[in-house]
């Protein structure tokens, strides 16, 4: 039987990922941890598929609504929510990333406020939670606040997901 930690080995977690899991089960690092993104991460390196995956991500995009100037990245948010729920097609998907890649390209270029550059790589369901860390390195207390309310999201859409999946790579015997 394979452990949860040597699992977070096998797939390249960070450290501190590793140190904090420590030697919780799944079901104990689903249920506490404190951080979205790392939440997004283990999600997608277990391979719950895109759809749900997306429609976390979306959510978490959406914590970070407020920092978005830009039309293409609210409808990116909206779309990836859509694709997520099942009503918006995977071409909608990439055409709505690429038109917020634009608006956060053109808003690096143009020297724009550097959260608008984060926020539409979230809103493109890519790092959502990374949006935050962004523009929240000047608060430690709003960051710390976003990462557990991506958590939270990331419990409610996709928590189960991720604890059925990692079992069934690190005990598939006892499924």
């Amino acid at each position: 039987m394979k452990t949860f930690k040597k699992y977070l080995h096998s797939v390249n977690a960070c450290q501190t990922a590793i140190d904090w899991a420590g030697d919780k089960t799944i079901e104990q690092v689903v249920a506490d941890c404190h951080r979205g993104d790392w939440l997004l991460w283990l999600a997608s390196k277990c391979d719950i598929g895109l759809q749900p995956l997306t429609l976390a991500k979306g959510h978490c995009a959406n914590t970070v609504r407020h920092l978005m100037n830009d039309d293409r990245s609210l409808k990116a948010v909206d779309t990836a929510i859509a694709f997520g729920e099942g009503t918006a097609t995977r071409e909608e998907l990439d055409a709505a990333y690429a038109a917020a890649y634009a608006a956060a390209y053109a808003a690096a270029y143009a020297a724009a406020d550097a959260a608008v550059d984060a926020a539409a790589y979230a809103a493109a369901a890519a790092y959502a939670a990374a949006a935050a860390d962004a523009y929240y390195d000047a608060d430690a207390a709003a960051a710390i606040e976003n990462r557990l309310q991506t958590a939270d999201i990331c419990r409610k859409y996709i928590g189960d997901l991720i604890i059925q999946k990692v079992n069934s790579i690190i005990n598939p015997t006892q499924l």
